[in-house]
């Protein structure tokens, strides 16, 4: 699910699979972020958040993340 950065301190990091705030990746220009979970259910601290956009899929959101807006230059993730 991806979201913006300034909701960070509302997901229970033990709800998914990220550590802390400080190991999410963010896009290039910092202002989202994205959490992953297990299984098919909404992480309720994830679900309460206003500024979602998703679920998306793993290659859903492989596609996402090599676009100009998480990746540098263009780059592609490897």
């Amino acid at each position: 699910m991806i979201f913006e950065v300034a909701e960070i301190g509302d997901v229970n990091f033990d709800q998914v699979l990220e550590t802390s705030a400080d190991t999410v990746r963010k896009s290039v220009d910092e202002t989202l972020t994205f959490v992953k979970w297990d299984g098919e259910i909404i992480p309720s601290s994830v679900d309460a958040l206003s500024s979602t956009d998703g679920p998306y899929t793993h290659s859903e959101i492989l596609d996402i993340l090599s676009t100009a807006t998480w990746a540098p230059s263009g780059n592609d993730m490897p």
